[in-house]
């Protein structure tokens, strides 16, 4: 006879073939299946199974011999007590224990989960060859799954012939809860290869695997199964599951068919098909299923109530989410923490906070959802402080939050800039030893590079132990938000040779990088990488504006609207906007105006972003006209409040034209406080007009408002040097020492075969400076020759001719220039980058230089490019 091998005395191996020979039993008991509808994950389908009753007559009759121990254990079992039972069983002469008792005894072991007894039981079943029938068998597999020892139970399961079809239910639940949906199909397969008839439990089982893997067409086979057993037969159970599939796999037309060809419809069915709505993006088709399920008369549960209020969060409908507040306070759901809490962020996501605070302060039982939700709430409608606060008192009271109120929280610290109040949310996290949670660790990285605090961000993605594909994009978003590209290079560098695969959001990251530094090359290898990879330009419009605004930034305008024109065929407002901000900063002000028309003629409202883009290009082509125009236009037909951005451009415009009175007076006319930017423009004005005295005035509005900024110190100073007034110059640069302040110096580079190159004004520590003083000298006296001369009081110094010329000679653009002319192979584009506005006698240089070269010459500086060819500049004098 054979007998079931337990872990001790036999294993056989789980078969790796599933088609292989088994170990069978003959059949001597039958059961049935207490149960109709159960979960596919559920604590109910083991209290099910201890209910079940075992026959008197299941003993032997010869057991009645050894009542005494059979009869001991079993109350020792009835009671719980599994010591006692356990201590009676290992003094008991093991020939002696009856079926019942084992039953009993594997029953308690699986209720208590206590594997080792059960195992002890099975052994002895085993070494005595004890025959394992039907609900032996059952019992031996139930404890083991029980005890969380699945590969046990299958080798059980295996082995025991089992024509019910309750067995068969467990098995592939518990496979279920492991998430081995592969291996519940296959049972499912091999049960009704069996001739097993399924129950409702199998169905709704087996639907809820193909669901949650996906397996579209296997739940369509099992639909169309279901309907040559008669659907409409069927349990509501069953039906229910098969809207629930329909609905995960995204197919809610095929739910919706269904729903409406069923001839009754519980209320599970419409949650089922509510829910499959919203889980899918179409709130407003699932609010319009429920009122026609409160118009049909079926009555809502709790399920009901937190689906629809899930929907009236997504779409905003206040009004629809009051009604089933009060439905819920009617039917006492009120009471129900998952009500408050899903009302609450309801009110929260329609803009009520009022509400969402009465709701929170009348929650009796706040769980961790309900302070989150409340925390989310308080961020949404601004008050960052408050909902920081909200944080601590939460842990004052006692309530642990999780990683998704740590996120919420930071996510207010980052927004409100509370560098210290995120430090605090950072100590807390390390105190509950959650600093290595990879959530917790890519949201202190957020708020820390939102704070500007890259030494902090740079810590915490140091540190963290495992790093993935959002923890990239942090660090090297962070990085390029503040300003710094060449760390975010860096980081994208040793992101792509760590095997990482960037995604659509790291090349958002990593493009404005490049463009910061005017890296065409990387940007252009950036841009191979999303062909290769089958990024659809068409179909991610937030990559194709990136490399838009790259090309344009690297001064390859052409291929920015090559690209604008080929791989954006539905342009949203922001491929504009980019579009538009480029041709501005290229100096082509008329294509900007053209582009900022067609826009419109396109029927995409420009806004308030789009409306500065072209007040900037008008600026830099000297379109003043053009400029007031447009100005106009925003405030009468757009009715868009000008912002100060906007006062900036306007006063930039009338200063670069000349026009600095009446600058001046639209400064005074204005109806906000003007801001240093806003005085700045102007004192630019006077620089490049040469009006001192006004220079003097606007200055102190400049100096009261940012004290500290050297820019516009030396700014003034270059005023009075230019107009030769050194005495001042000496006054300001005394006052810029005595206030520790320090001046950025000018620097350029250029890029050749793929290396850059940096020049320092005055620096003669680069290999090649001999050669390239030679060529600028060279360049000098064939300008004197056809009459350009030297511009000396660029030279903001205080000496003879030949000593200014020497430092005009020594500017970091010119050393750049003359380099990439000596490096680059003839007729290349020679593109140069200065951290600092170009001066005027640089600018007439490049000018020649580009004539006698036959080169175009792409120079950008702090905030204009310059494109010279043919002896001029695309700036035509206004920059």
């Amino acid at each position: 006879m054979a007998v079931i091998a337990s872990a001790n005395c036999f294993v056989s191996p789980w078969q790796s073939i599933h088609g292989q020979n088994r170990i069978k039993f003959r059949n001597s008991f039958t059961f049935h299946n207490p149960i109709a509808e159960p979960a596919l994950v559920s604590s109910t389908l083991t209290c099910s199974y201890a209910t079940i009753p075992v026959p008197k007559s299941f003993a032997d009759p010869k057991d009645n011999e050894f009542v005494d121990f059979n009869t001991k254990i079993c109350q020792f079992c009835e009671m719980g007590n599994l010591k006692k039972a356990m201590e009676w069983f290992r003094l008991s002469e093991k020939p002696s224990i009856s079926s019942s008792t084992y039953c009993a005894v594997l029953q308690l072991c699986a209720e208590l989960k206590s594997l080792q007894d059960g195992k002890e039981v099975h052994s002895v079943i085993s070494c005595n060859d004890v025959q394992v029938n039907g609900i032996l068998g059952t019992r031996l597999v139930f404890m083991y799954v029980s005890c969380g020892e699945l590969r046990q139970g299958r080798l059980v399961f295996d082995q025991v012939v089992n024509e019910k079809v309750f067995l068969w239910n467990l098995m592939i639940n518990e496979y279920a809860k492991v998430e081995d949906f592969a291996e519940c199909v296959y049972l499912f397969q091999k049960m009704l290869n069996a001739g097993i008839a399924a129950d409702s439990y199998t169905f709704s089982c087996i639907l809820k695997c193909f669901a949650a893997s996906g397996s579209v067409k296997n739940g369509e086979w099992l639909h169309g199964y279901l309907l040559k057993l008669d659907l409409a037969a069927c349990s509501c159970s069953v039906v229910n599951s098969l809207l629930s599939f329909y609905a995960k796999v995204g197919r809610v037309e095929s739910a919706r068919k269904l729903f409406d060809e069923l001839p009754q419809r519980d209320v599970v069915s419409w949650n089922s098909m509510i829910s499959g709505y919203v889980a899918n993006g179409g709130s407003e088709e699932g609010l319009e299923v429920f009122k026609l399920m409160v118009s049909s008369g079926v009555e809502i549960d709790l399920a009901s109530a937190v689906i629809v209020l899930s929907a009236c969060a997504s779409c905003s409908d206040l009004s629809l989410g009051r009604s089933v507040h009060s439905f819920g306070i009617k039917l006492h759901f009120n009471k129900e923490t998952k009500f408050c809490n899903i009302l609450l962020d309801m009110y929260s996501k329609c803009g009520d906070l009022a509400a969402a605070s009465r709701v929170f302060e009348k929650t009796s039982e706040r769980s961790v959802v309900s302070w989150t939700s409340m925390i989310q709430a308080y961020s949404r409608s601004g008050l960052l402080h408050d909902a920081i606060r909200l944080f601590h008192e939460m842990t004052s009271s006692g309530t642990k939050p999780d990683i998704f109120t740590l996120s919420a929280v930071l996510h207010a610290c980052a927004s409100s800039g509370s560098l210290e109040s995120g430090k605090s949310v950072h100590n807390y996290i390390t105190e509950q030893g959650l600093e290595s949670n990879l959530f917790v660790c890519n949201a202190l990285m957020d708020m820390y590079a939102k704070c500007g605090s890259m030494e902090d961000a740079s810590l915490v993605f140091s540190q963290m132990p495992v790093k993935d594909i959002i923890s990239w994009n942090t660090i090297i978003g962070g990085y390029t938000k503040n300003d710094l590209p060449n760390e975010a290079v860096h980081h994208f560098a040793t992101m792509v040779s760590g095997k990482w695969e960037p995604d659509g959001r790291t090349i958002s990251c990593i493009l404005p990088a490049c463009a910061s530094l005017s890296a065409l090359n990387m940007g252009r290898q950036i841009h191979c990488h999303v062909l290769r990879n089958g990024h659809h330009l068409s179909d991610d419009r937030h990559i194709a504006n990136a490399l838009v605004d790259m090309y344009i930034k690297c001064g390859a305008l052409v291929l920015a609207r090559s690209l604008f024109d080929t791989m954006i065929p539905s342009k949203d407002l922001v491929s504009w906007t980019v579009m538009i901000a480029g041709y501005g900063m290229h100096g082509f002000g008329k294509e900007a105006i053209r582009a900022f028309e067609e826009m419109r003629r396109e029927g995409i409202k420009p806004d308030g972003v789009s409306f500065i883009s072209v007040l900037y290009a008008c600026s830099h082509s000297g379109l003043v006209n053009e400029g007031w125009r447009f100005f106009n236009i925003m405030q009468k037909e757009c009715k868009i409040e000008p912002s100060l951005e906007h006062y900036a451009c306007m006063v930039d415009l009338l200063s670069r034209s000349g026009k600095l009175q009446m600058a001046y007076e639209f400064i005074k006319g204005m109806p906000i406080k003007p801001d240093a930017t806003i005085w700045g423009a102007l004192l630019c004005g006077c620089r490049i007009h040469h009006d001192v005295k006004l220079a003097e005035r606007v200055a102190e509005h400049v100096f009261e408002l940012e004290p500290e900024n050297a820019g516009y110190y030396v700014l003034l100073a270059n005023i009075y040097a230019e107009a030769e007034k050194w005495e001042e110059v000496k006054k300001l640069r005394v006052k810029i020492g005595r206030r520790g302040l320090k001046k950025h110096p000018g620097c350029s580079w250029i890029e050749v075969k793929g290396k850059v190159h940096v020049f320092v004004a005055k620096d003669g520590s680069h290999p090649e400076v001999r050669k390239i003083e030679a060529l600028l000298r060279k360049v000098r006296e064939g300008m004197k020759k056809e009459g350009f001369s030297p511009k000396l009081r660029y030279a903001l110094m205080n000496g003879d001719d030949l000593e200014k010329e020497m430092a005009l000679c020594g500017h970091s653009e010119k050393l750049a220039m003359g380099f990439g002319i000596l490096n680059l192979p003839p007729g290349k584009t020679v593109r140069v980058m200065k951290n600092l506005r170009v001066c005027r006698d640089c600018h007439e240089m490049a000018k020649f230089m580009s004539k006698t070269t036959g080169r175009e010459i792409i120079l950008r500086d702090s905030n204009f490019f310059h494109h010279f060819k043919d002896g001029s500049c695309s700036c035509r004098g206004f920059w």
